[in-house]
């Protein structure tokens, strides 16, 4: 395909995905069946591609594996520098490594006892195992990058184990705003954006530097994931309260069950409105949220302001993202920037 024909011809988001989910599948199994067979077991479930006896999952279960957007985010980024997908394969299996270890752990941090419209692998297996094989994948991501032996192995494994602290710490965070009644909006800011925007801008650095770019290019599409990372958390947290349970596979009201200091919310509780106190006065409350209260929560977010917050910030946070794309780009990849824009645009839905 020429260049003239890429700028006129971007694929939808939905056929990059699957494109990814492609490029990646062999290499990423492949990767999989050199873990221990305890924890392989395991992780086959949680990719979706076994139930819980380990046998082969049907067509339906295969695809709930999640929609593989961190992957192909690295492989477009190394077009968009003007390399080729095919060289950044073992940056974005690591990548997608990296992403199901911070899901395996999640899960049983948060205790949510359904992922992709599956029971989680911790309700499963148990808490312990399911903790190890999050390490084991972690441990995998690493070893992926190193047997592939390209020249740009050590600088991307120094890049993701830096993603990864950052993410940990973001974690680490999130986890103690639980224990915490004064929570401000920029803490819960800088804890999203270590959380979630540390793996996504660096999936998209790990992609520029498989495909060749230098410094500076390297950088801008590192800002662009850490970006799109942060608006896809205010995206997400929205959807932690208001999301289809049939669409997020998630119940309903899962954050707020869960008491969790997400973005809207703690925009709500700092707002020092009447529906923010009354809001933080629910938080506080000694007893489990009823179904009621849950909803009259999510109300409260919505009257003190924060669900509308989270909107402005995600659309926000969008276009300065899309300016940084704009200076990570050559010449030559318009086809790879206008894809990479789809999926900027399609993980900051709100309906999915």
């Amino acid at each position: 395909m020429s260049a003239v024909e890429e700028k006129i011809h971007p694929r939808p988001a939905a056929d990059v995905l699957a494109w990814g989910r492609a490029l990646i599948g062999p290499a990423l199994r492949e990767a999989v069946e050199s873990l221990p067979e305890a924890v392989r077991r395991i992780v086959g479930y949680h990719f979706g591609w076994s139930d819980e006896q380990g046998r082969p999952a049907g067509e339906a279960d295969e695809a709930g594996g999640g929609k593989a957007i961190r992957p192909a985010l690295v492989l477009l980024s190394a077009e968009v520098v003007g390399g080729e997908a095919a060289d950044a394969v073992p940056a974005a299996v690591a990548v997608e490594l990296t992403h199901n270890f911070s899901l395996l752990h999640d899960d049983v941090m948060d205790g949510d006892t359904s992922r992709r419209h599956r029971a989680t692998a911790w309700t499963i297996f148990g808490r312990g195992p399911a903790i190890l094989a999050g390490d084991a994948l972690m441990t995998l991501a690493f070893d992926v990058l190193a047997a592939a032996g390209r020249p740009a192995a050590r600088r991307a494994a120094r890049a993701l184990g830096a993603a990864v602290l950052e993410l940990i710490d973001g974690q680490y965070s999130d986890v103690s705003f639980e224990r915490r009644d004064d929570v401000a909006l920029a803490e819960c800011q800088a804890m999203a954006t270590a959380k979630t925007g540390a793996l996504l801008g660096g999936a998209c650095a790990l992609g520029a530097l498989y495909g060749g770019a230098p410094d500076e290019r390297v950088e801008h599409l590192g800002a662009f994931g850490r970006h799109l990372g942060l608006a896809f958390q205010h995206v997400d947290d929205l959807l932690g309260i208001w999301g289809d349970p049939g669409v997020t596979g998630k119940p309903v009201y899962s954050d707020l069950r869960n008491r969790k200091k997400s973005l809207p919310v703690v925009a709500a509780l700092t707002s020092d409105t009447p529906a923010g106190r009354e809001l933080a006065a629910l938080y506080r409350s000694a007893h489990p949220l009823t179904d009621p209260e849950l909803a009259r929560a999510a109300r409260l977010v919505e009257e003190a302001g924060g669900r509308a917050w989270s909107q402005a910030e995600a659309d926000g946070l969008l276009a300065t993202a899309t300016r940084e794309l704009d200076w990570a780009q050559t010449g030559a990849s318009a086809r790879a920037a206008a894809e990479l824009q789809s999926l900027a645009r399609l993980v900051t839905r709100r309906d999915h």
